[in-house]
């Protein structure tokens, strides 16, 4: 009898080490399943999660898991694919929109030089307006449709204050056409960052253009010396719905009627492949874009 409290404490024992491997194998196994969907929802594989476990619970789990993968590889495949046809389509159509468009350029251009009545003129320069905005949206999609295909970026380094310097020098008479008086404030020293300046300038170009469509008269632009930049202008037809909105593709306010919506698309997704971060927000009135670029 006095041996029983003995055997009684080592079957405990045993059955407690026995829970503790079992508790460890599964905090193992959720490990792996864990950090297994984190490798293949960041990148773009086939392989399928396995487990050194042969527990059958956790192997359910991971055979569910897998199913769940497969679904999303099909969805994302199908995305793709979508993706890939629309920007396709959207480089044909430009495509086959600039043929009729220089015939129309030509025909404006000999109508110019003909006798014509004050009323006749004044319609040929409302077509003439309407054209040339036709044709500026169709090179605007066709640059997307470039820019948002997988091409092969040249990175160097590059003096970002300098890009930005001359981007702004470019719309310099943009800005004296509507009246604009910018605010500039730029660092004295060199901005260094390593960078694609073809892509970098279309980027600055297209916040720019941006902050012209929409600004109500005003314009800063603003450049730390660790290369955070910051545009802000005036703008009353925006809201902070309407800035979450910004970025999407195709998207438009009210006042821009000559616009694609496609520039600050385009920003964001050269600046991503870029490295960098790009954000908008609306506060006290002004669309204020902020640009970075990690050095």
């Amino acid at each position: 009898m006095k041996i029983l409290p003995w055997v009684l404490v080592t079957l405990l024992a045993v059955v407690a080490l026995v829970l503790l491997g079992k508790v460890y194998l599964m905090r193992k196994s959720a490990r792996q399943l864990r950090e297994g969907m984190a490798q293949r929802l960041a990148g773009d594989t086939n392989t399928l999660l396995t487990l050194s476990s042969g527990d059958c619970q956790m192997r359910l789990l991971a055979h569910a898991l897998n199913e769940q993968l497969v679904q999303l590889r099909q969805e994302r495949c199908r995305l793709q694919q979508g993706d890939l046809e629309l920007k396709e389509a959207i480089t044909n159509i430009s495509h086959d929109l600039r043929t009729p468009l220089t015939a129309i350029y030509g025909y404006l251009d000999l109508l110019e030089g003909e006798e014509m009545s004050q009323a006749v003129a004044r319609y040929l320069s409302q077509i003439s307006n309407r054209t040339q905005a036709m044709g500026q949206l169709t090179e605007e999609l066709f640059r997307y449709s470039v820019v948002t295909s997988v091409q092969e970026l040249h990175p160097q380094t590059v003096d970002l204050r300098s890009l930005v310097e001359e981007a702004l020098l470019s719309y310099c008479g943009a800005m004296e056409q509507r009246g604009m008086v910018p605010t500039i404030h730029l660092p004295q020293t060199r901005v260094e960052r390593t960078l694609d300046p073809t892509a970098a300038g279309r980027i600055l170009s297209n916040i720019i253009s941006n902050a012209l469509r929409y600004s109500a008269g005003d314009f800063t632009a603003t450049m730390t010396e660790d290369g955070v930049i910051t545009f802000a202008n005036s703008a009353p037809d925006f809201n902070p719905l309407l800035v979450e909105r910004l970025f999407d593709r195709f998207f438009t306010v009210e006042t821009a009627r000559h616009s694609t919506g496609l520039g600050l698309s385009i920003a964001q997704q050269l600046t991503q492949r870029l490295g960098g971060s790009i954000h908008a927000r609306y506060q006290e009135g002004q669309l204020i874009l902020t640009l970075s670029f990690s050095s």
